[in-house]
């Protein structure tokens, strides 16, 4: 496993890479990943405009920055995505506003059709949904805990409607989509600082 992981890492993105490469995709009218088509492309081009408006408007609240700037471990990020995902696009942007405000977060992205042997490594319920976040504890190389491919709430809400439908449909997909709108990150910060203050005390 450590091999993969350092193997993915030296060919990672920062997130400012990533969101340079997924805008380029955008006005190229294409898509990261194996598959080309106009459907992905198209949902590249909404991701892009999502990534945009999140990486202008979303905030992280005082107690949940007080308790990110406490952090004194460092660790790596390494997410797993593709540019047409919308759970990635929507997911991704908190993940770099909480990196941002510690100087023990580095953040590194790489596309998961390019990784699969990594993305294999962390499955969720057998299936190689993105985006997953690996997180890496630098002095050691362990990974300490993975993240995704939705936030807690999102997950509940999907697995609710698939234990009463079967399936997603186009109108649940909607759904969620508003459903990510309303709760603008925080879904996704206060998760992610509940991981990171449990593997380690916050520094008074």
């Amino acid at each position: 496993m450590n091999q993969i992981i350092k193997e993915s890492l030296a060919k990672s993105m920062t997130y400012q890479e990533y969101r340079t490469l997924v805008k380029q995709l955008a006005e190229e009218n294409s898509n990261t990943g194996l598959e080309k088509t106009e459907a992905l492309a198209n949902y590249t081009v909404l991701n892009d405009r999502r990534m945009k408006r999140w990486d202008k408007t979303i905030k992280v609240g005082q107690d949940a920055k007080g308790k990110i700037e406490a952090l004194n471990r460092n660790t790596t990020w390494l997410i797993i995505t593709e540019s047409w995902c919308g759970d990635a696009a929507h997911v991704i942007p908190p993940l770099n506003k909480i990196a941002e405000l510690s100087p023990g977060i580095d953040i590194k992205i790489v596309l998961r059709d390019e990784n699969l042997e990594l993305m294999d490594l962390f499955l969720t319920h057998g299936n190689r949904a993105i985006a997953k976040v690996i997180m890496i504890d630098n002095e050691t190389g362990e990974v300490f805990n993975t993240y995704g491919p939705r936030p807690s709430e999102a997950t509940s809400y999907v697995n609710r409607f698939k234990a009463k439908n079967g399936a997603l449909t186009p109108e649940f997909k909607e759904d969620l989509q508003h459903w990510y709108n309303k709760d603008k990150g925080q879904n996704v910060i206060n998760d992610v600082v509940e991981i990171l203050t449990a593997v380690e005390p916050i520094c008074q």
